[in-house]
C-alpha cells in the first residue's frame, strides 16, 4: 500500500542508536524526542499504542545520557522501545486489553523491563493487546490495532500493537509475548523478526502462571541483529547479540503440512517456505523434506489456551461478567476443561516423544509462517467466541505446538503476498538447550535469510 502522503523514514537500527549514543553522536533524549514524534504523527491511524510516556521517557533519556557521560557501557543506550501491555511497567496502569482491569499505577517493573531499563533502554510506551492477550488479532474496547503495510487489515494478536510500532517505524525494537504464537503471528503479518525464546531462557512470570508455563517474553525487531541485542539483554546473555554464520552444515526439515483440518494453506504462504528452504540449500546447507506428528487431538494445547486466560482473569479479580463475550466463553471453557481433567501432563509427554523422534535428525525445522494473510482488522471483539476461533486456528496454525512443548521458535520475513498485500514470513524452530544454543541458532540461520533476500524494514505509512 503506498500513496504521495506516504511517511517512510530510514529508521536507524537499535544496533546503530545505541552504539551512536555511547559515542556522543546523538543523545538518548534526541532519540527518545524523535521517537516521540514518529509516535505522534503515525499512531493515530495505526492505534499500536496502549498509553505513550512522553514527558517520563524524557526524563529517563536524561538519565540514560547522564549514565553514558558516567562511563556506563549500555548495550541499549538511548534506545527507545515499547512494552506490550501486560507486564507490569513501574508507575503505569496494565490494562491487558481490557476495560475490566484496575487502572491504577503498578508498584514495580517485571523483571524483563529492568533488564532493558538497566541496559539503557527508554519506555516510551505500552502497546496495545486483544483483552486477555487471548486472541491473535488486536482489537478491544480502546480500539483496534492495525497492520502498517495494509491498515484495513489486522497487526496480528496479541502482540499487535508491538508488532505496528515497529513496522511502521514509530520505535526500532519493542517487546512482546507469546503464548500461543503471539509474537510470531505479529511479526508474520507486519514483516519482522519476533523470536520466542525456549523455555527459562528469559524470565516469564506473566499473569497467574504463564499460561502453564506456555508464556515467553521476547524482541520484536526490523532485523536479525537487533532481535538478537534484545533478546541477550532479556536473557542476561550478552553473548546472544553476536550472530554467528553457521560452523556447520545443517539440516533443515522443511515441514509444509497443514497442523489442523480447520487450515488451508495459502500457496504463496507455501512458497515462501519453499523459497526459504532453497535459500539455505545455495547457502550449503541440506534440506529434507520433514512431517512433524502434529496432535490429532487438540485438546491439550487448547486445554491450555482456554484456562490460561480463565487462571489470568482469576488471578487479576475480574468478573466474568465484565469480559467481553468472546473472552468470557473462552474463560468459561477452561474451567469446565480443567474440571474435566483437560489439563493432565499424560497426553503432553506422550506428543514430546513423538515430536522430538519424528525431528531428531534434523537441526532447524522450517515452516510458513502463517496459512493465509492476517484478516481484516475491525470488529473481532465485537464478534462470538466461536469465530475468533476458528479465524485464528484458520490463519495462524503453526504456532502453537512450540508453546506447548517450550521450543525455541522465530518468525523471519520471506517476501511479499501480492493479493493480500501484506508481508510473507517463515517459521524457524530449533531443540530446546539450556544455554541459549537453540535461541543462538535461530538467530544464525535468520541472519543467512536475511543476507539472502533483504526485506523492507519498515512499511509505507498512509497518513
Amino acid at each position: 500500500m503506498s500513496s504521495p502522503d506516504d511517511v517512510h523514514t530510514t529508521l536507524a537500527t537499535a544496533v546503530e542508536t545505541a552504539a551512536a549514543v555511547r559515542a556522543g553522536t546523538t543523545t538518548a533524549v534526541d532519540e527518545t524526542r524523535a521517537a516521540l514524534s514518529r509516535i505522534e504523527a503515525l499512531d493515530p491511524a495505526l492505534g499500536a499504542f496502549q498509553l505513550v510516556r512522553a514527558e517520563k521517557a524524557l526524563a529517563e533519556a536524561a538519565a540514560v545520557d547522564a549514565r553514558v557521560a558516567a562511563g556506563e557501557h549500555l548495550p541499549l543506550a538511548g534506545v527507545p522501545i515499547a512494552i506490550k501491555d501486560n507486564i507490569p511497567v513501574a508507575g503505569e496502569p496494565m490494562r491487558e486489553g481490557s476495560a475490566a482491569t484496575s487502572a491504577e499505577p503498578r508498584p514495580v517493573d517485571h523483571e524483563v523491563v529492568v533488564r532493558l531499563r538497566a541496559a539503557g533502554a527508554v519506555v516510551v510506551g505500552l502497546t496495545r493487546v486483544p483483552e486477555l492477550c487471548v486472541f491473535g488479532t488486536t482489537d478491544s474496547v480502546y480500539g483496534t490495532t492495525r497492520n502498517p503495510h495494509h491498515p484495513e487489515r489486522t497487526s496480528g494478536g496479541s502482540s499487535g500493537g508491538s508488532a505496528a510500532a515497529v513496522a511502521s517505524g514509530m520505535v526500532a525494537v519493542a517487546h512482546a509475548a507469546d503464548g500461543m504464537g503471539s509474537i510470531r503471528i505479529p511479526a508474520a503479518n507486519c514483516g519482522l523478526v519476533g523470536l520466542k525464546p525456549g523455555s527459562g531462557l528469559v524470565p516469564a512470570d506473566m499473569g497467574a502462571h504463564s499460561w502453564f508455563g506456555m508464556s515467553e517474553n521476547g524482541p520484536l525487531a526490523t532485523t536479525v541483529s537487533d532481535a538478537a541485542l534484545v533478546l541477550s539483554v532479556m536473557a542476561g546473555r550478552p553473548e546472544l547479540a553476536e550472530v554467528a554464520v553457521p560452523d556447520r552444515v545443517l539440516r533443515v526439515g522443511l515441514a509444509t503440512g497443514i497442523p489442523t483440518p480447520l487450515a488451508k494453506l495459502d500457496p504463496q504462504w507455501k512458497a515462501a517456505a519453499d523459497r526459504a528452504a532453497e535459500s539455505l540449500r545455495a547457502a550449503g546447507h541440506e534440506v529434507v523434506e520433514l512431517r512433524i506428528p502434529y496432535p490429532a487431538d487438540p485438546l491439550p494445547v487448547l486445554a491450555r489456551w482456554f484456562a490460561g486466560a480463565a487462571d489470568d482473569a482469576a488471578h487479576e479479580g475480574l468478573n466474568d461478567r465484565d469480559l467481553e463475550p468472546r473472552v468470557r466463553a473462552h474463560v468459561r471453557a477452561g474451567r469446565r476443561l480443567r474440571r474435566l481433567g483437560g489439563l493432565r501432563p499424560g497426553p503432553v509427554d506422550r506428543l514430546r516423544v513423538k515430536v522430538e523422534a519424528a525431528t531428531a535428525d534434523v537441526d532447524v525445522i522450517l515452516t510458513p509462517g502463517l496459512a493465509q494473510p492476517g484478516p481484516l482488522a475491525d470488529g473481532w471483539s465485537k464478534r462470538g467466541w466461536v469465530a475468533n476461533l476458528r479465524a485464528n486456528i484458520g490463519y495462524a496454525p503453526y504456532a502453537a505446538l512450540w508453546n506447548l512443548l517450550g521450543w525455541p521458535a522465530a518468525a523471519v520475513p520471506a517476501g511479499w503476498h501480492e493479493g493480500a498485500q501484506v508481508p510473507l514470513a517463515v517459521q524457524l524452530v530449533a531443540h530446546p538447550a539450556a544455554d541459549g544454543a537453540g535461541e543462538a541458532l535461530l538467530l544464525s540461520v535468520a541472519a543467512q535469510l536475511e543476507a539472502a533476500a533483504p526485506w523492507r524494514r519498515t512499511a509505507a505509512v498512509v497518513v
